[in-house]
């Protein structure tokens, strides 16, 4: 087995996060595996079940995995090369794998069929072949919901980052640009009286929408396939796509990633949008068409953009989008604070030892 990765993350004796504790997802971890169903899964000589993580972990998610199963670990901060996956899955029940990981039909014919629960570190899966999942019957956990207050917090600070060229504003006080005092010198868009559009109103964007109206937002607007009930409580309007990209000042996107939503923000859509609009991605990369936004910020067809999620990531420094002022990026940190990621990490291996016994996951992909 390769080293497992002992991680310098401490926790206090109790950290609870949108009620989820962590003592008490240690015994209900422990507790899952007193079931009879443990004969259900692939054992090693000494009884547990095997598992492989593709990255190292907090250390709080591996310490509860490696309780109950053995754990063999791809120790190391970049994603493990897809021949060294294949190599280490042969024969293995579980796989505990991150967003950046590609988890298709050759890793599942490689696991073999002892294969019975994939549980990936993150809220989204499409880095996962569904499809194969459904026909072997491999289950799937993930981890929404617990993610949803860092992402939000993120959010707003990318937002204002842009809008208020606060990235600008750094590089000038470390390069000497800071000279005399100029009236319109680093200025933009300010969110009071603004009018902000939000594409896809689920967990994530109603908590932007939270954290956004007391900086005196006078409109929200969002759209989708659906009405929601909870906007009333902002308010916000629900508007035909084309209507909020023409109508909002700060375009913010949190919607999933799917057929309908892959390309959806591309040059047609930037031409609709104001000269003067922020556009914000924390949702996919896949989303926007990258060639499209970069010739919308290089021809002021809009007046700036904030991404914490690129295509491909991480984007290749000589990007032509890291060479524009107007475009800020950040490296997919969404959910990036502690207490967050140690809850994330707790929750994947919940996800896996439960689906490992053939019992409900508290997160679980529907396939």
């Amino acid at each position: 087995m390769q080293r497992t990765a002992a991680i310098g993350l401490r926790l206090s004796a109790r950290v609870c996060y949108r009620g989820f504790s962590v003592r008490k997802a240690t015994g209900i971890c422990s507790s899952i595996f007193t079931s009879s169903k443990v004969t259900a899964v692939n054992m090693n000589s000494g009884g547990k079940p095997r598992v492989y993580v593709t990255r190292r972990i907090p250390k709080e998610g591996l310490d509860l995995l490696s309780k109950e199963c053995e754990v063999s670990i791809w120790d190391s901060d970049d994603a493990v090369p897809q021949d060294v996956l294949l190599k280490n899955v042969p024969g293995i029940s579980g796989l505990y794998c991150l967003l950046s990981d590609r988890i298709d039909g050759a890793v599942m014919d490689a696991a073999g069929p002892s294969l019975k629960a994939i549980s990936t570190l993150s809220v989204g899966y499409d880095h996962i072949n569904l499809d194969e999942c459904r026909k072997r019957g491999i289950r799937i956990g993930y981890t929404p919901g617990i993610l949803t207050d860092a992402t939000a917090e993120l959010t707003v600070g990318l937002l204002l980052t842009t809008s208020r060229r606060l990235a600008e504003g750094v590089t000038n006080v470390k390069n000497g640009g800071w000279g005399t005092w100029k009236p319109m010198w680093l200025t933009g868009p300010g969110l009071l009286n603004s009018t902000v559009g939000l594409v896809g109103l689920g967990r994530i964007g109603m908590a932007i929408a939270q954290r956004l109206k007391p900086f005196g937002v006078k409109r929200f607007l969002y759209s989708g396939n659906s009405k929601k009930a909870e906007a009333d409580s902002l308010p916000a309007e629900f508007v035909p796509f084309e209507t909020l990209v023409k109508e909002s000042g700060f375009v913010v996107v949190s919607c999933s990633l799917n057929a309908q939503t892959k390309g959806l923000f591309n040059k047609k859509v930037f031409e609709m949008m104001s000269s003067n609009a922020i556009f914000v991605n924390i949702s996919r990369g896949a989303v926007v068409n990258q060639d499209d936004l970069h010739e919308a910020l290089t021809t002021g067809q809009i007046r700036g953009a904030g991404l914490d999620v690129t295509t491909p990531e991480p984007l290749p420094t000589d990007h032509p989008l890291l060479k524009l002022d107007n475009c800020v990026v950040f490296p997919h940190i969404g959910s990036a604070s502690e207490e967050t990621r140690i809850a994330m990490s707790i929750l994947t291996t919940r996800n896996l030892l439960a689906g490992l016994m053939g019992e409900e996951m508290p997160e679980e992909v529907q396939l």
